[in-house]
């Protein structure tokens, strides 16, 4: 389920479109004029932020504007918190377990 969506984000290209459409929605040309690639290079890595349903498209006459789907970033961000309190029990246990040995030794 998160792997489309992590796959998406493991690209810097990709987290910097993510945040600049967490601000505003823009189109593929805006966002190219604030990058060192061309639009179609933009247009490609909005096309793979879209296979994930990490954006959206809406299109007005030939403009097509692209916007943030929170909601995708949002589930990915909650199954991180989890993992990550899951992590931070387990080395709590490990710490709680090795002070008791240092005590002991």
């Amino acid at each position: 389920m998160q792997q489309d969506v992590f796959a998406a984000l493991a690209d810097p290209t990709r987290r910097q479109l993510v945040s600049w459409l967490a601000v505003r929605p823009a189109t593929a040309t805006e966002l190219a004029k604030r990058l060192p690639i061309s639009r179609q290079a933009v247009a490609k890595h909005l096309d793979v932020l879209g296979e994930a349903r990490l954006i959206a498209r809406q299109r007005s006459g030939r403009e097509v504007r692209y916007s943030l789907e929170a909601e995708r970033l949002a589930a990915a961000s909650a199954w991180l918190a989890t993992v990550s309190a899951r992590w931070e029990s387990r080395l709590q246990r490990l710490k709680r377990h090795v002070e008791e040995g240092e005590r002991h030794a």
